[in-house]
């Protein structure tokens, strides 16, 4: 027999978080275009964001038909975080400034290369990255290096750099309240076995 599940946050409704997430309004407008693999996961954090931000759209897929519709948003210029060689620092707007349409992949590191490379648009799109020495939250999933950060993670962080002095901190309490619920359900000696040492992955 399956769990009941919430139809909104997708979590069992024992669990569900939709008490925590905010509704929160930004002048960025966030797309979030999630692998397939990702909306059953258990810690599916794009979902997170896209609920908590009222200028937030969460699109899930391989091959996204309508991108050119979905870039191509008045009053926004697109830009991709992702990281690569070229891709300029964010810094926060001035009064005159188009605010960015936010584009954003989730997935793991292989599966947001995937949605590139099959995306040749999305591939194309000036980027931006986050500043460098970000410190995740994230303990249950191995980053695979210092400064990677979950899909929320990285939102707030880039929120708050174009958005200063906004704060969109709230977006995380239902994030951690995930985290706190998988550690208390795999068990605490479980987890320092697997995720322990102190450090967060």
């Amino acid at each position: 027999m399956s769990r009941l599940q919430c139809p909104r946050c997708l979590r069992p409704a024992t669990h569900c978080l939709c008490a925590l997430i905010p509704s929160l309004d930004s002048r960025t407008r966030v797309l979030l275009l999630q692998h397939p693999s990702e909306v059953n996961h258990a810690l599916n954090t794009a979902r997170l964001a896209a609920l908590g931000l009222n200028n937030a759209q969460l699109v899930v897929g391989e091959v996204f038909e309508d991108l050119p519709t979905l870039l191509n948003l008045p009053g926004y210029q697109a830009r991709l975080l992702f990281p690569a060689d070229d891709a300029q620092p964010l810094q926060a707007y001035a009064p005159s400034d188009q605010p960015l349409l936010l584009v954003v992949p989730d997935g793991t590191w292989r599966k947001a290369r995937k949605l590139l490379h099959l995306n040749p648009l999305l591939a194309a799109l000036p980027r931006v990255a986050l500043a460098e020495g970000a410190v995740s939250r994230y303990r249950l999933r191995k980053a695979p290096g210092p400064g990677a950060l979950s899909t929320v993670e990285a939102i707030v962080q880039a929120l708050h750099v174009l958005e200063a002095p906004s704060s969109f901190e709230p977006l995380l309490k239902p994030f951690e309240a995930l985290i706190e619920g998988q550690i208390a359900a795999m068990g605490a000696e479980v987890f320092q076995r697997n995720h322990g040492d102190g450090r967060l992955a």
